[in-house]
């Protein structure tokens, strides 16, 4: 060979699909927008004209996911930003960090409101008797909600999407928010002497819950942003792609790093020690094809060649 050999082109369904996901997730959000500002607008209007702290507190928790669908949207564009020369490895610690704020300000915004609730409840039973239809408002939330999370899950499911089956997941957690406020003002209905206390404690099971979605929300993204080893099937993907390229003997040690749309893969490959530099430079372009392609969220491969020798391990 006379000059340098090329490199292995990925093929065009590699970028395609960083693509779709992207799309994927934008679509949802703004989706996600749209259904929540129905949502919000019924449980205000039933606030001011129902006196339902839980109500309140349910609006105000979707408008907190419609601020996250926006503020996810801009952060999701720039993390799917090529790597350029300030920032080698690609954009995509953006994701986490956005995430890591908002499960950060859900876990506070969810605890102050815990203490806003407990204040109200010691200050006396005085406040505005909840009319008994009020529960239907927080019902038909959740059915709204609860369709979205079953057609966006089958949807998931079928392009082999985590991140839509994720923002599916969380449709089923705001339904379940919806659950509590319904649950605590179908009991005011039948209790109309303590619909008041009823209406708070609904209104506090929600925050709770804000809470507790917050801490867990924010626990995920900082694996992410300190390199916590992901799952196992992360790495039987990669081992799986690299061992298909012929002329690879074994795998041994495999590093991922696993951040919002990105992927970084590190692997050492056993080749037969006869083998040409040349032939084994091949290999390397090879299995980071291989990679890409088996798992296209692998924004870059670092593949290291070492001896094959039976029985060495």
């Amino acid at each position: 060979m006379s000059k340098f050999p090329p490199s292995v082109p990925l093929p065009e369904s590699v970028n395609e699909n960083r693509l779709q996901r992207r799309r994927q997730m934008v679509v949802t959000a703004r989706r996600g927008v749209v259904l929540r500002s129905v949502i919000i607008i019924a449980e205000l209007l039933g606030f001011v004209f129902l006196g339902s702290s839980a109500l309140l507190l349910d609006a105000l928790s979707s408008l907190f996911d419609i601020a996250s669908s926006l503020f996810l949207i801009f952060f999701i564009k720039i993390a799917d930003k090529p790597p350029d020369r300030n920032h080698p490895f690609g954009h995509g610690r953006f994701e986490p960090i956005a995430g890591l704020q908002l499960g950060l300000l859900l876990a506070v915004l969810g605890g102050g409101m815990i203490v806003q609730q407990l204040l109200a409840i010691s200050s006396g039973p005085e406040g505005k008797v909840i009319q008994p239809l009020t529960w239907l408002i927080p019902l038909g939330a959740v059915i709204l909600l609860e369709i979205s999370y079953q057609t966006m899950k089958r949807t998931a499911k079928r392009q082999h999407s985590p991140a839509l089956l994720a923002d599916a997941v969380h449709y089923r957690i705001d339904a379940l928010n919806c659950f509590f406020a319904m649950i605590a003002l179908l009991f005011a209905a039948y209790f109309p002497k303590y619909s008041v206390l009823c209406d708070h404690v609904g209104a506090i099971s929600i925050a709770i819950l804000m809470v507790g979605i917050g801490i867990y929300a924010a626990k995920k993204n900082i694996n992410q942003l300190l390199d916590r080893v992901p799952e196992e099937q992360f790495f039987e993907k990669v081992k799986v792609a690299a061992l298909r390229v012929e002329g690879v003997l074994a795998t041994e040690k495999i590093r991922i790093q696993l951040y919002g749309p990105d992927a970084h893969v590190g692997i050492d490959i056993e080749v037969s020690p006869d083998l040409p530099v040349e032939k084994a430079h091949e290999l390397t372009q090879k299995v980071r094809a291989e990679i890409q392609k088996e798992w296209p969220a692998v924004r870059d491969v670092i593949v290291h060649v070492e001896p094959y020798y039976a029985g060495d391990h």
